[in-house]
């Protein structure tokens, strides 16, 4: 019996080792998957700080033959941005703020090659968002091609050149009287008169400019049927105008027309006065714009008519307190082209203030826009870059430049007709 209970204990234990090695094996609880991480919003990128300042720069003639209206449009962007800057800067939408404007100037010493050298310096050292241009017609043509092909905004004053709008440019405006202006309005001038002048001699200088004013006195001319006595030419930089003066006296010419550079417009009068050429009109396009003129020439400088593009007295809005500033800053009255120039920045601040964005092809779109009030009237850009704006005449009288024209904002009537140079 002891031996059958050992067996069977055996035989239990075998069973129970049994049974246990044919159980399941347990398994582990399966551990939960972390929840997924969502992903962080997109950003809009921060927006771009606004610049310290905005620079706009330029060339102009401080030393060489154009010196003296050079030195007219730097007062005019100078007194301009100071007015502006004062304020704190123009309004700039893009950034909804005011930025002040920096102006970068290089000399161009009244050299075309020079002024394009220095455009491009502008352009890639300076970084300049817009240009303001120089002085003369031949200053200008050089420049605006190079604002063209920089795609950069060009505002140019003191240049009545119409054919370099004809290019198909669209960076270049022009806030400034053109030739075509030019020749309607003298000749408009000239029907007042009583009697009407009716024999005309044209010095043209041998330029782009002088073809172009000329072409359109003749057709004045023409179309009025008045006489052509004198037709003729001349280099820039000439010293003897004899024989081009002897024509136009022997011919009985009234009204004389030329568009010389200063050196060449006062040799022209020194020499009509040795000649005794008395014209009863006489019209210099730019070589009378400056005051060197009245200090070269004194009494004979006198009944000289030209078309500066402004005159201090305008009754237009701020001229006055342009005018203020300029005698406080200069110590003297500001002069015919610094008018115009002071509207050329108040053109570039305002379309600023207009431009979708700080870039050159917005801020040009917004030039291309302008319809606003400046010293120099109201002004608008046609198509072309060629400005909408009020042409004004004025005459040398007693040592002054008078605004003869239009008569609503004459200072002094048109002097006709010119004293003979002995009776002055």
């Amino acid at each position: 019996m002891k031996t059958c209970s050992v067996k069977s204990a055996v035989l239990i234990f075998a069973l129970a080792l049994s049974v246990a090695s044919c159980a399941p094996t347990p398994t582990v609880a399966p551990t939960s998957a972390p929840a997924p991480t969502s992903a962080p919003a997109p950003t809009s990128p921060p927006a771009a700080a606004a610049p310290a300042e905005i620079v706009v720069g330029g060339t102009l003639p401080i030393t060489g033959r154009y010196a003296a209206g050079g030195a007219q449009v730097k007062n005019g962007y100078e007194l301009a941005i100071e007015a502006i800057n004062k304020d704190g800067g123009p309004m700039v939408k893009a950034f909804n703020k005011k930025i002040p404007l920096k102006y970068e100037m290089l000399d161009d010493a009244s050299d075309p090659n020079q002024a394009v050298q220095r455009m491009e310096t502008l352009y890639n050292d300076k970084k300049v968002i817009a240009y303001l241009g120089g002085f003369g017609s031949d200053m200008h043509a050089a420049s605006a091609a190079i604002a063209e092909k920089n795609k950069t905004p060009y505002l140019g004053v003191a240049f009545a050149l119409y054919t370099i709008h004809q290019k198909g440019f669209k960076y270049l405006f022009s806030p400034f009287i053109k030739s075509p202006g030019v020749a309607k309005d003298l000749f408009k001038m000239f029907d007042t008169l009583n009697p009407k002048p009716t024999k005309y001699a044209i010095f043209a200088e041998k330029t782009d400019w002088g073809a172009e004013l000329s072409a359109l006195w003749k057709a004045e001319i023409q179309a009025r049927g008045w006489q052509l006595v004198t037709d003729e030419q001349y280099a820039p930089g000439s010293t003897d105008y004899t024989q081009l003066i002897a024509k136009a006296r022997d011919a009985g010419a009234e009204v004389l027309l030329t568009l010389p550079g200063p050196p060449d417009g006062i040799a022209i009068v020194k020499q009509m006065k040795e000649l005794k050429f008395n014209p009863k009109a006489q019209f210099f396009m730019r070589a009378a714009d400056s005051p060197t003129w009245s200090q070269a020439l004194g009494k004979d400088g006198d009944f000289v008519i030209f078309a500066p593009g402004w005159h201090p007295a305008v009754k237009f809005p701020g001229a006055a307190e342009m005018n203020q500033a300029h005698q406080a800053k200069y110590n003297g009255p500001a002069q015919a082209v610094t008018g115009p120039a002071y509207a050329a920045v108040q053109i570039l601040a305002d379309a600023l203030g207009r431009a979708a964005t700080l870039d050159r092809d917005a801020l040009r779109a917004a030039i291309a826009a302008t319809d606003m009030m400046t010293v120099e009237g109201p002004v608008k850009f046609n198509a072309d870059g060629t400005g909408q704006v009020i042409m004004i005449f004025d005459q040398w009288q007693a040592g002054k430049q008078e605004l003869i024209w239009p008569v609503d904002q004459q200072t002094k009537p048109f002097a006709y007709p010119a004293k003979p140079f002995d009776q002055r």
